[in-house]
């Protein structure tokens, strides 16, 4: 039980801490309402009016729109394969007993220590050769195998707490593989779910790097690698750039809110059944 100045401490630490990850949020959503003259005068001040000027200027006279689908439809499909394929495999690794198991699961845990962009250059020459190159499939598929070991690391700690119970009482009334794990695991990993989708869909979605080295169209460029094109070579409309960065981080701020109670539940529930 912590005494009352331990719990103020605490409290205080918190909120600090809250001010300090907020604050650049903060002056990258009120720079949205400014003017470049005004971001250069007086950088953290307030606008001198909420206009929408630059909000209207990223909708209507440029393809922010047009970004933000291809970013939507690239994260939403690598997060479903990664969660399918790492569900699957996790599954497998988590409740059955077979010669090789912890191999593969060390196999799995080998690619949390390895970072993909080591391997950018043979990768690059693969999806050449299969024709991915400039092709949102390819990134799909890279952002997939990126984020397929910390899946399967997540999944199967979490199947693994899950009483064997279960799946006997579900054998004896008769029910198949398929069944158990579609109608009993996948709804009591619902938290693990949401963790390991947010987990992979944030550096998903913030990531320059690949759409830099694997797109090279317009059409199919991704937000983080559009937002490059309001950056002038003389000069930058800041402005503009701080609203389409705002709009960027709309869509993930939302989601997270959304799926809260279930990401503070997957996080908690290992202390809760420990």
């Amino acid at each position: 039980m912590l005494k009352p100045w331990q719990a103020a401490l605490y409290q205080a630490l918190l909120v600090m801490t809250s001010l300090v990850m907020l604050y650049p949020v903060a002056v990258m959503v009120l720079s949205a309402f400014k003017t470049t003259g005004e971001i250069y005068a007086s950088p953290f001040a307030l606008p001198e009016s909420f206009a929408l000027r630059n909000l209207a200027t990223i909708w209507h006279e440029t393809r922010f729109l047009a970004y933000l689908g291809n970013s939507l439809l690239v994260t939403a499909t690598s997060i479903a394969l990664m969660l399918a394929a790492g569900t699957l495999a996790a599954y497998a690794l988590a409740r059955y007993a077979f010669r090789g198991n912890e191999a593969i699961y060390l196999f799995f845990l080998a690619g949390l220590m390895v970072p993909l962009k080591l391997a950018v250059i043979p990768l690059f020459i693969e999806l050449r050769a299969l024709g991915l190159i400039d092709n949102r499939l390819g990134l799909v598929l890279v952002y997939a195998a990126m984020g397929l070991p910390s899946t399967v690391f997540i999944m199967t700690g979490f199947l693994r707490t899950i009483p064997a119970e279960l799946e006997e009482a579900a054998r004896i009334d008769g029910a198949g593989e398929g069944r158990i794990l579609f109608r009993i695991m996948l709804p009591l990993s619902r938290p693990a779910l949401v963790i390991a989708g947010i987990h992979n869909a944030v550096p998903i979605w913030n990531d320059f790097f690949f759409p830099l080295v694997l797109i090279q169209s317009d059409h199919a460029k991704t937000l983080p690698q559009g937002l490059t094109v309001f950056m002038g070579e003389y000069s930058t409309d800041w402005g503009v750039l701080f609203a389409g960065l705002t709009l960027s981080a709309l869509p993930l701020t939302l989601i997270y809110v959304a799926l809260s109670r279930q990401f503070i539940a997957g996080l908690t529930s290992g202390a809760v059944k420990g």
